[in-house]
């Protein structure tokens, strides 16, 4: 995955014409282009999208499915969180199944 930074991708969407000429408006103020405007608004999106609980979870329980990898993970919620739920799930490959099936036998 690239980096901020690092290596681009080009990205082709469709959008309503409404929106684009709304992020045209707002890049002919702030003397930038569409590309910028739209780049921005989805750092911010995905930023606030870090923060949201009930986000979190579901990237965590998609984590624990391997629906996506650690670093897909990390990339969103950041390394530190991203380590906690590495961790949980450890303990659950490991040690839930394992003391669920011993409470089971008893």
């Amino acid at each position: 995955m690239g980096s901020e930074r690092g290596e681009k991708q080009r990205v082709q969407f469709r959008a309503p014409e409404s929106v684009v000429q709304q992020a045209d408006t707002l890049a002919t103020v702030l003397e930038t282009d569409r590309t910028s405007v739209i780049l921005s608004a989805l750092q911010e999106y995905v930023r606030d999208a870090s923060h949201d609980d009930d986000l979190k979870q579901e990237l965590a329980d998609a984590y624990y499915d391997d629906d996506i990898t650690f670093d897909e993970l990390k990339a969103v919620v950041g390394h530190e969180e991203a380590a906690n739920f590495r961790v949980l799930k450890e303990q659950l490959d490991e040690g839930f199944v394992d003391a669920t099936a011993d409470e089971l036998a008893e």
